[in-house]
């Protein structure tokens, strides 16, 4: 009872004071904006912004914000004018969806000053990323009673409304297929909607950022194929009753009911659109998704999710024909003979490359001693393909051997080379197989890339936390700008955690936006020790009241250090992605054992995966299937490695990736 009551009072109240004296809670209102809220309590748009980085997407009702303390709370009627004091110079990075003019507001400047500051950076553009200079200010403010409808006329005079729908047709249209309108002062979605003779549905669907919130200053697609667009048709109803969407349940759309164990995310995924446009169609959606309710989805466009069986090629080995399998390993065997100054011992000890190539040698040998024993039926031919970043013996090896006649082409290692092979086999659709590198370059159909990319990792993790219906957040290094520019393009709904003017994580800046319903994802990022220590430190103790978990998105050494307690991060459960996962199975324990009565010392990452590709690779033409129908049916694990191949757009790419987690009991776990 005692929390239903202050759970009320925080709805019913327009801010409340934070428990740390340096900051303020404010509960959105009906109808409020950043720029108000930035009047009453005396601070810019861009203070909140620092602390509340979502709220540059829009701010929602009842959504709660932390405010920077200016002193004691004022009422709207008090702050009538505001004079900023005089600033210096300054510069300011530039965050997804903030343009010229919002900055201008933000720093209460014109838009051309800041042109004029940054001739050179802004020759194609305001990007994100960029460190923009902003010009000193002279104190006039830019926030007055009314300035949520007024701006500077520089301003106006870029982004004023055409005189008319003709005109303004004429104006936006470009020798593209899309066409774009700035949001201008007091403008509105019908104003611009009845301008272009579209609904104001459509508008939102083209837009969906404009859904719950309508920035001054933000470029609007009007018509085209932007890549936000949902993909269903979304053709105004011919009834206009019962159908406030704006779509046509009667052509366009279909009920479906929700079946047991479906989340969101799997709803989502299956019907091919984003979770945003599924909780647009299915507003009751935001409230919880229940066994048997009833959603509209787009008609016709469920996909049939093939899941690949988990199969082991052992059991279904067909052996009556040879195949001949070609291995490209960048010995650089001319360069040893060659160098007269070291030792082969010395070299062996400062060549990484080479130490790594032999690694994998050792565990590709391995893997073909296991054909032998199997009895399979493969004729193995080992090439030195002389790789350094920029050379190779590539062109020299496709001359003077047959490798159109090959089953398969394991290798070379850089990823150029494999290009090219792979280019000059298409037409003979000979399998390249890429066995460690993770940069997808030219998209070939016989290219096979083996190693799960970064990006893949990434999405992994997020495809999972997902599927768990997590809330997830996200505190960011504010030196990690890729970062930034990651989460803007791939994992938007996300929401960023504000730091605090020292960079660190403010303990109700993460609060306000963990849910108390659903498990709670904190996605770390940063190399920095002491960021590491305060936001596990803040973690430890909110995990007494919400259900937490820590996860990081790529190894990062850091938390090896002796500083963070590997105590904290198990009681926090850290996840991660990762290629490989340990494994205690009896495959492993006698691939191990062999490895070490051979080669004296046990098997690194790369004698593994030497092992694991080779040993796919050979089984996979050892099937009465071809190589590539393996590929498509049939997903594969062995020692540390796990191969389950997809189409797209740079051939075949492996999504063998594992999601761990740090167990209480110290050891690392798959999650499930």
């Amino acid at each position: 009872m005692k929390n239903n009551i202050a759970f009320l009072l925080l709805v019913f109240t327009s801010f409340v004071f934070a428990k740390q004296d340096k900051y303020l809670k404010h509960t959105v209102s009906q109808g409020e904006t950043i720029t108000q809220i930035a009047q009453k309590y005396k601070v810019t748009p861009f203070d909140i912004y620092k602390l509340n980085p979502d709220s540059q997407k829009g701010i929602q009702l009842n959504s709660v914000l932390l405010i920077p303390s200016n002193g004691n709370s004022v009422t709207t009627s008090q702050v009538k004018t505001q004079v900023l004091p005089t600033r210096k110079a300054t510069t300011h990075l530039v965050l997804p969806k903030e343009t010229l003019f919002s900055l201008s507001r933000m720093y209460n400047v014109s838009v051309d000053e800041i042109k004029n500051a940054n001739v050179e950076l802004l020759k194609n553009g305001l990007k994100i990323g960029q460190n923009v200079v902003i010009p000193a200010s002279d104190g006039t403010s830019a926030f007055s009673e009314n300035s949520v409808t007024s701006a500077p006329k520089e301003v106006v005079k870029s982004v004023s409304k055409p005189e008319s729908k003709q005109e303004s047709k004429q104006q936006v249209t470009s020798n593209s297929t899309e066409k774009f309108h700035v949001i201008a002062p007091k403008e509105t979605k019908f104003g611009i909607s009845k301008m272009y003779g579209i609904t104001i549905q459509e508008l939102e669907r083209l837009n969906p950022e404009i859904v719950s919130s309508f920035p001054i200053g933000l470029r609007l697609v009007i018509s085209g194929n932007p890549a936000t667009q949902a993909v269903y048709d979304t053709t105004k109803s011919t009834s206009t009753t019962g159908n406030s969407s704006g779509f046509s349940t009667k052509r366009y759309l279909e009920e479906y009911v929700v079946r047991p164990n479906e989340t969101v995310y799997s709803i989502s995924r299956d019907y091919g659109i984003s979770e945003q446009e599924l909780l647009y169609l299915n507003p009751e959606l935001k409230k919880a998704l229940k066994l048997g309710m009833i959603l509209r989805v787009p008609k016709g466009q469920k996909k049939e999710v093939f899941i690949k069986e988990k199969l082991d090629l052992v059991k279904t080995i067909k052996a009556d024909k040879k195949k001949k399998l070609v291995m490209l390993l960048p010995f650089n065997v001319s360069k040893i003979q060659s160098d007269t100054v070291n030792s082969t011992e010395a070299r062996l000890k400062r060549d990484k490359f080479l130490n790594l190539t032999l690694d994998f040698y050792s565990g590709a040998l391995m893997a073909i001693d296991s054909a032998k024993t199997l009895g399979l039926n493969i004729d193995v031919k080992i090439y030195d393909s002389q790789e350094t970043k920029n050379t190779s013996s590539l062109v020299e090896l496709y001359t003077n051997h047959s490798f159109e006649n090959a089953d398969a082409i394991l290798g070379p290692f850089y990823q150029s080379n494999v290009e090219k092979l792979a280019e000059w086999l298409i037409n003979a659709n000979t399998p390249i197989i890429s066995p460690l590198s993770k940069e997808y370059g030219k998209s070939y159909p016989n290219l096979y890339q083996s190693l799960p990319s970064e990006d893949k990792m990434r999405n992994t993790m997020f495809d999972y936390m997902r599927s768990k219906q997590g809330n997830i957040v996200a505190v960011i290094d504010s030196k990690k700008q890729s970062i930034y520019d990651y989460f803007s393009k791939n994992q938007p709904d996300v929401k960023i955690i504000g730091l605090s003017e020292k960079g660190t994580l403010v303990a109700d800046s993460l609060n306000v936006r963990l849910s108390k319903t659903r498990p709670n994802y904190v996605v770390l990022v940063t190399e920095k020790t002491s960021m590491i220590l305060n936001t596990t430190n803040i973690m430890q103790k909110l995990k007494q009241e919400y259900q937490m978990q820590l996860a990081i998105l790529e190894y990062n050494e850091t938390l090896d250090f002796e500083e963070v307690k590997l105590a904290n991060l198990t009681n926090l459960n850290m996840m991660y992605p990762s290629i490989t996962k340990p494994n205690d199975s009896a495959m492993n324990t006698g691939f191990e054992n062999s490895y070490k009565k051979q080669n004296n010392v046990f098997p690194n990452q790369f004698a593994v995966r030497g092992f694991d590709v080779t040993f796919d690779t050979l089984l996979r033409l050892s099937q009465e299937k071809t190589f590539e129908e393996t590929i498509q049916s049939a997903s594969t694990e062995y020692v540390e490695n796990k191969f389950d191949y997809d189409q797209s757009e740079a051939g075949y790419v492996n999504n063998g990736v594992f999601v761990l987690y740090y167990d209480t009991d110290l050891t690392i776990k798959e999650a499930k």
